[in-house]
């Protein structure tokens, strides 16, 4: 089954089969050394990338910026949701999220 992913409006979406499904502004806490300095980040989505599959998870890379320490960059591969059976499904991005850097170039 082939699922469309696309950013639209100059970064600000993420649209899943022509439906917004990720946008900016939200806050992600998530591990990922390369980010920050901090033992986790707090940071606030400014700009969406570049989006990815690894099996069933759709992942991104964002540009955003640390609340805790100002750092501002772009993100490793951060999972934001999941295809099961051709439906979008939300990962828990007011949890914790674990960077995938490791899996893609």
């Amino acid at each position: 089954m082939t699922v469309s992913l696309r950013i639209q409006d100059d970064g600000a979406w993420l649209s899943v089969d022509d439906q917004r499904r990720v946008g900016v502004g939200e806050l992600w806490r998530f591990y990922d050394p390369g980010f920050c300095d901090c033992d986790l980040a707090d940071a606030v989505v400014e700009n969406l990338v570049e989006p990815g599959v690894d099996g069933r998870t759709v992942e991104l890379r964002a540009v955003s910026q640390c609340i805790v320490c100002g750092e501002k960059t772009t993100t490793g591969w951060l999972p934001v949701g999941r295809v099961v059976d051709g439906e979008w499904r939300d990962v828990d991005r007011e949890g914790l999220l674990l960077s995938n850097g490791s899996q893609r170039p």
